[in-house]
């Protein structure tokens, strides 16, 4: 496959994994059911997208009399308009027009939180979800504002005329190294703790180097598995499915090494190893796998950047975007603040027991997780170069829960781990799928939804907490 396939793939799974990591701090940190989170999503890109195409805010006002034209008979607003369409700007910068943009995601936040937040769960959910519907469908008719359905293009984008040199790319894929050894360890971290629980072992050094070097080993298996072909002439169907088992075949044993070197953290691991769950060995297991083939895109992203090409540089922008927001929610849901959002979601009547402002402080996550889709949303327009209404359906909000759900809700880690195996889902069916049955496109798509629905109920049989998550801190339909 080119690399060019494995830069827009990286894409759109680290822009779902940015817009998830809001609807994480919502729903998994404070327990608000918000369905309709692609709103802010909207907001963010609309706004971006309108603040930096050149003359269309300055032409605004105009279009606006143009689609109503009553309102040249109020000469004071008709007045007001044509002083607008003087004194605004022809555009703005983009990393200004990205902060407007996550800002006024911020104040739908806030006008939906301060109508909506002390209504019961259920009723939120409905609440929010219609608030999306309303949002997309002014995009559909104020042409005005948003072109409607013809839609925004031609707009400028980030780096799109960089021209890199030698030391701007060794900058470039050193930061992507840092970031990605920051991951890794954060992740080791996390993954010497499940047998035991909460408690902390030491994170020796030595085993964490060795299980990067299987986890390297995991990557460049997944990598040559791809181009892996059968010179027997079989089945399309029956050749589809030995293919998947022999990549298997290359990437499992590799990864079970891995999750050796977790139990070798240890004390007694022979012992830890036999004394804990299947699900916990699958868990771990799957993490590994998983972070191989995270590993591979970043190599494939680090080719894409020696060879430049503007979706690189977008890749590279929204990585260290990510890590940024990452690192913040950690520090936000770790301090006490963090703490209070926990002690809401588990029971909302003894934190006002204890004085706090619970209202409050749903508001602020509500506001903040709004903000966070809005910065993706940014990327999500400039990633596909075009926008309409049609882009932002209620479905996406549903793949953002499905990211959440699997990843672990309440675990940061867990939502981008969720996203790379939600997008290793769609692509795995999209291609795969077509040569085991023998369906049309419309059949297909609805046995995809079919079969991810079939496989979240399996893991809330088997993990209802999420394949990164805390069992005890489940809240959903508590």
């Amino acid at each position: 496959m080119e690399i060019g396939y494995f830069v827009s793939l990286a894409l759109f799974t680290t822009i779902y994994a940015l817009f998830s990591l809001g609807l994480n701090l919502q729903w998994g940190y404070t327990g608000l059911i918000n369905f309709g989170h692609i709103a802010f999503m909207a907001i963010g890109a609309y706004t971006t997208i309108a603040l930096t195409l050149p003359g269309f805010i300055k032409e605004m006002p105009q279009r606006l009399v143009d689609q109503y034209p009553g309102l040249q008979n109020q000469e004071w607003l008709y007045g007001g308009l044509q002083f607008l369409g003087r004194v605004l700007p022809e555009q703005i910068p983009i990393f200004i027009a990205v902060l407007i943009g996550a800002g006024l995601a911020a104040l739908l936040g806030l006008f939906i939180g301060t109508t909506t937040l002390r209504l019961r769960e259920d009723y939120l959910s409905i609440v929010t979800i219609g608030v999306s519907e309303v949002i997309r469908l002014i995009a559909v008719n104020e042409e005005w504002l948003t072109r409607g359905p013809r839609g925004m293009f031609n707009y400028p984008l980030p780096l799109e005329k960089l021209e890199p040199n030698l030391l701007v790319k060794g900058g470039m894929i050193a930061s992507l190294v840092v970031v990605l050894a920051l991951i890794m360890w954060r992740l080791w971290q996390w993954l010497i703790r499940q047998p035991q629980g909460d408690q902390r072992p030491q994170a020796s050094r030595l085993l964490f180097g060795l299980y990067l070097v299987c986890v390297a080993g995991v990557a460049t298996c997944w990598w040559f598995s791809f181009s892996l072909t059968l010179t027997v002439t079989l089945p399309s169907f029956l050749q589809t499915i030995v293919l998947m088992i022999l990549r298997l075949a290359m990437v499992v044993p590799l990864a079970i090494c891995g999750v050796l070197l977790v139990y070798a953290v240890l004390p007694r691991p022979l012992q830890q190893w036999r004394v804990q769950a299947l699900s916990t060995h699958i868990s771990l297991l799957t993490v590994t796998m998983v972070m191989g083939l995270i590993m591979m895109f970043f190599g494939a992203h680090i080719m894409a950047i020696n060879d430049y090409s503007f979706k690189a540089g977008l890749l590279w922008l929204l990585i260290l975007t990510i890590a940024v927001i990452f690192w913040q929610m950690e520090r936000w849901v770790t301090s006490p603040w963090g703490r209070v959002l926990t002690s809401i979601r588990e029971d909302e009547e003894v934190a006002k027991a204890l004085g706090k402002d619970v209202f409050r402080y749903k508001l602020q996550s509500f506001m903040l997780g709004g903000a966070i889709a809005g910065i993706a949303g940014s990327f999500y327009a400039w990633q596909l170069t075009f926008i309409n209404p049609d882009g932002f359906i209620p479905l996406l909000t549903f793949q953002a829960w499905i990211i959440v759900v699997a990843g672990g809700a309440g675990n940061n880690v867990g939502t981008l781990l969720g996203a790379a195996i939600f997008w290793a889902y769609n692509e795995v069916t999209r291609f795969e799928l077509p040569n085991i049955l023998p369906l049309d496109d419309a059949r297909l798509g609805a046995l995809r939804v079919m079969v991810i629905g079939l496989m979240l109920i399996v893991l809330m049989m088997w993990r209802p907490q999420g394949i990164l998550g805390k069992k005890e801190e489940l809240t959903l339909g508590r």
